[in-house]
């Protein structure tokens, strides 16, 4: 791991060991491609680090990792900052950009589909690995050179999200939609999630391992294809399976194997990620 992302990283743990705050439980955290209806909660923090590990069978294996710092500016807008790195074995280990995010939901109120409309800007280079989206032609071929850094991409990212709860289902589709500043036409993708806590009721005596502390799911997601050229030929695609396990007063911890589904996709990704929420972060500082 990059030393400065390695800092980040014991940062994060030291908070989260610190401040054990109760925390709201939320959809977000079972995915690691889908993004969900669920925004932050006013002056709530969110620390979390996703991860990917990825085995080409003619390249190097890497790891890649983003940063994540998520807070809740209003109810119906959330902003976010990722800090991405990468290790590339038999290379280097490089800081790979930043994204900035902002969701925002235009209906406050609980719907049969809740809409999200999401605009990022990213400023990354070619090594980056993060894989926090599949967009238009990307594919195995891509993460088979060396990493480059002299590469730069300043790219605009716009999706719909649809979320919806149903019997202790959520039930979550993307549409993204991405495109560098540059004079490059828009590449398409789409992601689609599912997923359920092992029990909806609580237990009646508190435990760390209830089953309501487990949620279980799936991701399927991949390319569409670019403006002249959309569609699934030469795209890649992944089925995912998750699982989330949230310590009560303590961070989360999810993980997710994904299988490629075509010849252009990784054979096998392995995702995984911590996430700590603090409360009112910002008034807690003054409180100090």
């Amino acid at each position: 791991m990059p030393r400065p992302a390695l800092r980040t990283v014991a940062l994060v743990l030291c908070l989260a060991a610190f401040l054990t705050l109760p925390r709201r439980i939320h959809a977000q955290e079972n995915y690691f491609v889908t993004y969900t209806h669920h925004l932050e909660e006013p002056g709530n923090l969110e620390l979390a680090t996703k991860s990917v590990s990825g085995f080409p069978r003619a390249g190097n294996a890497f790891w890649g990792n983003a940063i994540e710092l998520e807070y809740g500016v209003k109810t119906w807008w959330t902003s976010e900052l990722y800090l991405d790195s990468q290790t590339t074995a038999n290379e280097s280990s490089v800081f790979t950009g930043f994204r900035f995010e902002n969701r925002f939901r235009p209906l406050l109120q609980e719907h049969w589909i809740n809409p999200v409309l999401y605009v990022e800007f990213e400023n990354i280079n070619g090594a980056d690995k993060a894989l926090l989206e599949v967009v238009g032609h990307d594919g195995v071929a891509g993460f088979l050179d060396r990493n480059d850094r002299s590469e730069k991409k300043r790219e605009v990212e716009l999706k719909l999200i649809l979320g919806s709860n149903f019997k202790g289902w959520n039930i979550s589709e993307n549409f993204i939609a991405e495109k560098n500043i540059k004079n490059d036409p828009w590449e398409f993708g789409y992601a689609i999630g599912v997923s359920r806590p092992l029990a909806l009721a609580a237990s009646a005596n508190a435990c760390s391992f209830c089953r309501e502390n487990f949620s279980v799911g799936a991701e399927l997601y991949g390319g569409l294809g670019a403006r002249y050229t959309f569609g699934l030929h030469d795209t890649s695609h992944y089925l995912a399976p998750t699982m989330a396990f949230r310590l009560p007063n303590g961070p989360t911890f999810t993980v997710s194997p994904a299988a490629g589904l075509n010849s252009n996709s990784h054979g096998f990704l392995l995702r995984a990620g911590v996430s700590y929420e603090i409360n009112q972060f910002f008034s807690r500082l003054k409180r100090r």
